[in-house]
C-alpha cells in the first residue's frame, strides 16, 4: 500500500475546539473578561447575564428567584444592580473621554434623570463596554427597598424556622437590609402548616412568592401540579385544586426554597442545621448514584440532601432515595460477631478468634469447593478482595439483580448501586444472577461445601434454607437479620455504607467515591476490612493499610480501573469504560 494510501485511511484528527468569544465590561469599575455565551439551566448557549459576569468577577449579587439550574423567572428583584453603558452621540458613534476612552452613561429614569435606574442581573445580558456597578450607593438603596417589600408581611418566627441557619432571606437581611423597619400597619396573615403533599409542609406567610418550587416542578420533574392563587398581598402557592403535591421529586422544592415556606415532613423540628455534621457521599437507591450530602449529629443521620455533581443528578435527588436510611439505626441491626459451636448453637464471639477459624476452614478447601454470593451493594473495593478469594479456590460467584421501575430523569432501573462494579471485579458476569442456579445445583450434589455470602438472603434467589443447610461451612456478612443469616456458621456484621469509605460505579460507568459519615454500631466493621485479613491469612497478598492503598492496588489489578487513583476520584468521580 502506498503511504498516500495509507494517510487516506488514517482518521482525521479531531477539530479543535472553537476559541471562546470573550467581552470585556467593568465591574465595581475592574475590567473583566467575560465569556460572551454561557450555558443556561437546560446547557444551551445564552448571552451571559450581569449576574453571572459578576460571579466570575466575585462581586456577590444577592437573588431569590434566580437558580442557575431553573428557568429565569426575575420576579423577586432583588438582583437589581446600577449599571452604565457607552455613551453615543447624535451620529450613533460612541463618546470619548479626554484620554481617548469611552464615555460611560450611567443609566437613569426617563422621567426622572437624576434617579439611577437598575437592571435585574439575573436577566439582563452584558454588552461591550458595558459596566456593572454592584456595590455602589443606589445598588444598595434598591436591595433595601426590596428586602423591605418582601418583610412587610413575614413573620419573625426565626427561631422556630426549619431553615434558619440556611435562610438566604434571613441572611440578606443581615448584610443587606435596614436595622430597623417602618411598616406600622397590620400583617397580612396567610394560611400556616398547610399540608400540600405527603411529604411537604408549607407556611405561607413565609413564602416570598420565588416561584422556584413551580418552575422545578414543571419543567426538572414534569408534574405542573403547583401555582399561585389570589392576588396582590393575598398571592399564595398551592396545589391544582382536588389534588396534592405528590410525585417523587418534591423534596427537591425544599432544598431550593430560599425561606422557610416549604419545609419536609421527615426533618421538621428534628434538628438544627448548624449542629449537623455534613458528610459527602453517594445514594445507594439505584445505579445512577446521585450525589449526596449526610447529615448527622452524634452517630445519627438526620437526612440525605444532593450534591451537585452535572455528570450525574445536577442538582437533584428522588425522594425515594432521599428518605432510604431510616434502616441504618433499626433496632434488630447486626451487632455482634456469631459463630455456631459443636453443638450447633450460636455464641457471641469477637473478630480475632472468628477471623482465624475461618481462615483455616478455607485454607482446607478443596479446588471448586466454594462457592461466593456477593450484593452488588458491597464496593467496589470489597468485591476486589472477594474476587481475590474466588480466584483462590477457582469459586464460582455472582451477585444478586434487583430491577425495578425507572423514569426519565433520574430513578434507574438498576436497583443496585454497583452492578458495573460487581462486573468489572469479575464477582458477576455480562448477567448478574445466572450463576445463582449452577450454585444451588452444586450444593445439593455436594460439590460446593463452603458458601460465603456477602450482602445478600440467597434464600429468596434459589437456594432455599433446606440447601443452606447442606453447607458444611456458610459464612455470611450482612447488615439486617435475614433467613441466610440465621443459618449462617459464621455471622460477621457488615456497615452501611455511610459508617465507611470505599467507591461505586454507577450505570454509566463513572466510579465515585464516599465517605463516612458515622461510626458502625457494636462490633460491626467495614466489609474491607475484615476481607483484608482473610484475603492475607488465607492467600498472603497484602500491600495496602488503608482504603486508599487498597483502591490503588485494585486500579493497578483491575483492567477498567487502570490509571485511577483514589485520590484522582475526586468529589464528582471519574468515567471509566464499561
Amino acid at each position: 500500500m502506498s503511504s498516500a494510501s495509507t494517510t487516506e485511511n488514517k482518521p482525521a484528527a479531531p477539530a479543535a475546539p472553537p476559541p471562546v468569544e470573550k467581552i470585556k465590561i467593568k465591574v465595581d469599575g475592574r475590567e473583566v473578561e467575560v465569556p460572551k455565551l454561557m450555558p443556561d439551566w437546560q446547557g444551551k448557549l445564552v448571552p451571559t447575564t450581569m449576574l453571572q459576569a459578576c460571579q466570575i468577577a466575585a462581586k456577590e449579587v444577592p437573588h431569590y428567584c434566580y437558580h442557575p439550574k431553573l428557568p429565569i423567572a426575575g420576579n423577586c428583584r432583588m438582583c437589581l444592580v446600577e449599571f452604565g453603558l457607552p455613551a453615543m452621540g447624535l451620529d450613533r458613534k460612541p463618546l470619548l473621554n479626554e484620554d481617548g476612552t469611552p464615555k460611560i452613561a450611567r443609566q437613569t429614569l426617563p422621567y426622572e434623570p437624576q434617579t439611577p435606574r437598575g437592571a435585574i442581573a439575573c436577566a439582563t445580558p452584558i454588552s461591550p463596554g458595558m459596566e456593572i456597578y454592584p456595590s455602589s450607593p443606589a445598588t444598595k438603596q434598591m436591595r433595601e427597598g426590596v428586602l423591605e417589600e418582601l418583610l412587610i408581611n413575614h413573620p419573625l418566627d426565626c427561631p422556630i424556622c426549619d431553615q434558619a441557619g440556611e435562610c438566604k432571606l434571613q441572611e440578606y437581611s443581615v448584610e443587606h437590609g435596614q436595622a430597623t423597619s417602618r411598616f406600622v400597619e397590620a400583617k397580612v396573615h396567610k394560611p400556616k402548616s398547610v399540608d400540600l403533599g405527603p411529604r411537604i409542609v408549607l407556611d405561607d406567610e413565609r413564602c416570598i412568592l420565588c416561584t422556584r418550587c413551580i418552575r422545578f416542578t414543571k419543567d426538572i420533574a414534569g408534574d405542573d401540579k403547583l401555582g399561585i392563587v389570589n392576588r396582590g398581598s393575598y398571592n399564595t402557592i398551592a396545589a391544582f385544586p382536588g389534588t396534592q403535591f405528590d410525585n417523587n421529586y418534591t423534596l427537591n422544592t425544599v432544598d431550593i426554597c430560599p425561606v422557610g415556606a416549604l419545609t419536609s415532613k421527615d426533618f421538621r423540628f428534628q434538628m438544627r442545621v448548624w449542629f449537623l455534621k455534613e458528610t459527602k457521599s453517594l445514594c445507594t437507591s439505584c445505579g445512577t448514584g446521585c450525589n449526596t450530602i449526610v447529615g448527622s449529629r452524634e452517630e445519627k443521620v438526620y437526612r440525605y440532601e444532593p450534591r451537585q455533581n452535572d455528570g450525574v443528578n445536577s442538582t437533584w435527588m428522588c425522594d425515594s432515595g432521599r428518605l432510604n436510611f431510616k434502616w441504618i439505626n433499626r433496632e434488630d441491626r447486626l451487632t455482634h460477631v456469631l459463630r455456631r459451636n459443636d453443638s450447633g448453637e450460636r455464641e457471641v464471639t469477637s473478630w480475632i478468634p472468628a477471623i482465624k477459624e475461618i481462615s483455616e476452614k478455607l485454607r482446607r478447601a478443596s479446588q471448586g469447593s466454594v462457592a461466593i454470593v456477593a450484593s452488588a451493594r458491597q464496593t467496589n473495593e470489597e468485591l476486589f478482595l472477594l474476587s481475590k478469594l474466588a480466584k483462590k479456590f477457582g469459586a464460582i460467584t455472582d451477585s444478586v439483580p434487583r430491577v425495578g421501575e425507572g423514569d426519565k430523569l433520574l430513578v434507574n432501573a438498576d436497583k443496585n448501586p454497583n452492578t458495573n462494579g460487581a462486573r468489572l471485579t469479575g464477582i458477576a458476569f455480562t448477567e448478574a444472577g445466572i450463576n445463582l442456579p449452577s450454585i444451588a445445583a452444586g450444593i445439593a450434589a455436594g460439590t460446593i461445601k463452603t458458601l460465603i455470602v456477602f450482602g445478600e438472603d440467597v434464600t429468596k434467589h434459589g437456594i432455599s434454607a433446606e440447601l443452606l443447610g447442606k453447607v458444611e461451612t456458610l459464612i455470611v456478612s450482612d447488615i439486617l437479620p435475614n433467613a441466610t443469616t440465621a443459618a449462617a456458621h459464621y455471622l460477621l456484621p457488615g456497615c452501611a455504607h455511610v459508617e465507611k469509605r470505599g467507591s461505586f460505579t454507577n450505570v454509566k460507568g463513572r466510579v465515585q467515591r464516599f465517605m463516612k459519615a458515622i461510626e458502625p454500631k457494636g462490633d460491626a466493621r467495614a466489609e474491607w476490612e475484615f476481607l483484608h485479613d482473610l484475603v492475607f491469612n488465607v492467600t498472603g497478598q497484602d500491600g495496602f493499610v488503608s482504603i486508599e492503598g487498597l483502591f490503588n492496588q485494585m486500579a493497578r489489578e483491575v483492567p477498567a480501573f487502570n490509571g485511577l487513583t483514589w485520590g484522582g476520584l475526586g468529589d464528582l468521580g471519574v468515567t471509566v469504560q464499561i
